[in-house]
């Protein structure tokens, strides 16, 4: 018989990391704890990326996702669609901003070709970035895969505003170590 279901986990030590009952007002805050989970990953053996999904309004935090690719056996279960999926199932929506709210997915660095694919249909209405992608394909092995010569226009076009470049150099730092580190995620 053919399996009916998949079964994706984070690692148990988030609730460590990512404090649900925090509001998170800033995008500084929302990227930290992105950048944040990307360190404790690396640091426990998985890939050097991290990110959140927040309700815009009040800093609430509604998922966290950080890459479990190999721990899964999943090449989808990248940090960014693992929080995004989190999101939609705990908001029981497919697209978490309808019928109503504003969503933000802060990313540790900026979504590969996957991710940001996963962003424009999930209902995310902003996207906030750490480390730009040639930072991680400078810093590290990833190849983050082809995008729209003017992908920020793309997503904004959908009426997703892109912010770049917060707190890029700490989350530099996070994909240097990980790249000296010797790790082949």
């Amino acid at each position: 018989m053919l399996p009916l279901q998949i079964h994706l986990t984070l690692p148990p030590w988030i609730g460590d990391v990512a404090d649900a009952m925090r509001r998170y007002a800033s995008d500084a805050e929302r990227v930290g704890l992105a950048i944040e989970l990307s360190r404790h990953s690396a640091d426990h053996g998985g890939g050097p990326f991290g990110a959140a999904v927040f309700d815009r309004d009040n800093g609430r935090l509604i998922a966290v996702g950080v890459n479990r690719v190999i721990p899964q056996s999943c090449s989808v279960a990248h940090a960014e669609t693992m929080a995004l999926m989190i999101a939609q199932q705990r908001l029981s929506r497919h697209r978490l901003n309808e019928p109503d709210g504003y969503f933000v997915l802060a990313c540790s660095a900026q979504p590969c070709c996957q991710c940001y694919g996963a962003t424009v249909w999930s209902g995310i209405d902003e996207l906030l970035i750490g480390a730009r992608s040639e930072d991680v394909e400078e810093l590290t092995a990833f190849d983050e895969g082809p995008l729209p010569s003017d992908w920020i226009g793309e997503l904004e076009r959908r009426h997703i505003s892109v912010r770049r470049d917060i707190l890029r150099e700490q989350a530099r730092t996070v994909l240097a170590a990980y790249g000296t580190s010797g790790m082949v995620y």
